[in-house]
């Protein structure tokens, strides 16, 4: 990359930087008691709200992960953006109003209004700081990728410097300045990706040779790709490829692929591709673009219907259990407002995934090499330097990285938020600097933790977050709300079953420790996708455990279900001390 590439994006990186630490600054003069660090006083309208959540909920999964995605499987990862902003509609319908009229300042405090438990407050607190420290991870991985990408730095720059940045935002403002921040980051992140989208668009319908490109993709000009980590790919076509390195367990020096097929291909090899040649896939991903456009293909497992539903389930439902989000509905002033803010997401949400639809489809003509080493993360910052080039392209390209930049601060600062509100009012004593505390060690573990982790695709990491969110958090809230047979010890050994059984799903995932190639079957789709069983298991757990305690329900429950469900207008719904 040249030296004016690099000057531009670093400028772009910087200006973003400085722009979240001085909007932050401003919303932290604010900050004063510890209901403006938890929930910003209750405070907030539902556009400026919708306008925060949605900038903390497009997180490096959408801005980057969800274009990469659609490139390299086509149909099936439209299922990705249509489960993130779909799981809104459940959250609009049956959580944001009665958990906002319970009074509640976090998700463990609902637990213990509910339940009346000490037990059941402690094990969603953990949960909760679960979940956040999982999805922290692939936030930090996304600031490494994008710094090592644009500015060639070493990976843990990225995570490192995102990962000050939002603690020192959190710790000087709480929730009042992160409001400001995450408002002003989702218009910074739509502009980013909007706009170069558009441009992109526009240079594919003028460009009428592009129209015509044959299916599988093919490079425009001689392409060298560097494979980091082995990988095995499928080859539709040998003409025009040359690897040195390691092919199939052989050691091999500018020789052609001998047959079209599966090969592996080990670690520091090189592929060299003539202009003209069929780019090679990763396995699992389709060759054709005919295969590409069809649906029912799946995401890369052997199972692709599995995958599909279990992709589904984990998004629409997930988003009711993401702590960061859920306490942003604790910020508005009453239920209806809460309900304003679901909708005005949703509308948000689906006008932001246009654009990263539309350059996963462009990254398949434009950056196919990408999709040779499953590094296809990286299409949305590389698109607009293959496309358009020049000196336009580096101002796109630097915009990019901007909006890129935006998307993991912002959500780092949500999950980071929420982090700090569990720990502070269930560990340390709920005062302002316990707060601050808890934000300063809850910052610094998933830092570390995302350099020792392994690196998949973002959206694939994030989805697998949102099962944990689904097996747990939502089963809690859902039967909470609206089933009154819910006892302490159901939700407990459903939390319990629940996050045991998808957090070891999880983690086996994210640690890059199994795959098909190792266990095969059934058992490495259930470990990648595990939402189609552990989402029935744990309710499935909370209903039977509260059936078999029925004599546990609390006393009160009359009145709590008065408080969630009925309007403010009639009195009900009002606010409720932490100590009630």
């Amino acid at each position: 990359m040249n030296t004016d590439v690099d000057a531009l994006t670093a400028i772009a990186l910087g200006l973003a930087a400085i722009a979240t630490v001085a909007v932050g600054a401003y919303g932290g003069r604010l900050s004063r008691t510890t209901s403006d660090f938890l929930v910003a006083s209750r405070s907030v309208g539902p556009r400026w709200n919708a306008a925060a959540v949605s900038g903390e909920y497009l997180s490096a999964a959408s801005f980057l992960g969800v274009a990469g995605l659609v490139a390299k499987y086509g149909a099936d990862a439209l299922w990705y953006p249509i489960g993130f902003t779909a799981g809104y509609l459940g959250l609009l319908l049956f959580v944001a109003a009665p958990l906002r009229r319970s009074g509640a300042y976090t998700v463990p405090d609902f637990a213990e209004f509910r339940l009346n438990s000490r037990a059941a407050r402690l094990t969603s607190m953990t949960v909760v700081v679960v979940v956040c420290v999982l999805y922290l991870i692939p936030q930090l991985q996304g600031a490494g990728l994008t710094l090592n990408i644009l500015l060639g730095a070493p990976v843990w720059v990225g995570a490192v410097a995102v990962g000050t940045i939002v603690i020192v935002n959190v710790v000087g403002g709480g929730m009042r300045s992160i409001t400001f921040v995450q408002a002003f980051q989702y218009w910074l992140k739509l502009t980013a990706i909007a706009v170069p989208a558009l441009v992109l668009l526009g240079v594919f319908l003028t460009d009428r040779a592009a129209l015509g490109d044959p299916v599988p993709p093919r490079v425009d000009q001689a392409t060298t790709v560097n494979v980091t980590t082995p990988v095995t790919m499928t080859v539709p076509e040998v003409d025009g490829l040359l690897i040195t390195g390691t092919l199939d367990g052989a050691d091999v020096d500018a020789a052609p692929f001998p047959s079209i097929g599966t090969h592996e291909v080990g670690a520091g090899s090189v592929i060299r591709l003539e202009a003209g040649a069929a780019t090679p896939v990763v396995d699992g991903a389709p060759t054709t673009g005919e295969g590409w456009i069809a649906s029912g293909g799946g995401l890369g497992g052997r199972q692709p219907l599995f995958e599909v539903l279990s992709l589904i389930i984990a998004t629409f439902l997930g988003t009711m259990g993401l702590p960061h989000v859920l306490v942003r509905f604790y910020t508005n002033p009453d239920g209806r407002s809460s309900r304003r803010t679901a909708l005005a997401v949703i509308a948000l949400l689906s006008l932001f995934y246009l654009f990263p639809t539309v350059l996963g489809v462009l990254a398949r003509l434009y950056v196919p090499q990408l999709l040779i080493t499953g590094t296809s993360d990286a299409a949305v910052l590389l698109l607009p330097a293959a496309a358009v080039g020049g000196l336009a392209g580096q101002i796109l390209a630097a915009l990019v990285a901007a909006g890129a930049i935006a998307a993991f601060l912002a959500t780092s600062s949500g999950l980071l938020v929420s982090v700090a509100g569990a720990l502070s009012t269930d560990v340390l004593r709920g005062r302002v600097r316990d707060f601050r505390i808890a934000a300063l060690i809850g910052g610094v573990i998933p830092i570390g933790l995302s350099l020792a982790a392994s690196s998949l695709e973002l959206s694939r990491t994030v989805g697998l977050v949102f099962a944990v969110a689904a097996s747990t958090l939502c089963p809690l809230l859902v039967l909470g709300i609206w089933w009154r047979g819910l006892t302490a010890p159901g939700a407990v050994a459903g939390l319990i079953v629940g996050g045991v059984s998808s957090g070891a799903a999880t983690s086996l995932a994210i640690a890059g420790v199994v795959s098909n190639d190792v266990l095969g079957g059934w058992p490495a789709e259930i470990i990648g996708y595990p939402a189609a069983v552990t989402v029935p298991l744990a309710f499935a757990t909370m209903i039977g455990v509260s059936l078999a305690t029925r004599r546990r329900v609390p006393d009160d429950l009359a009145r709590t279900f008065a408080r969630m469900h009925v309007p403010e207008r009639l009195g009900m719904g009002i606010e409720r001390l932490p100590s009630e």
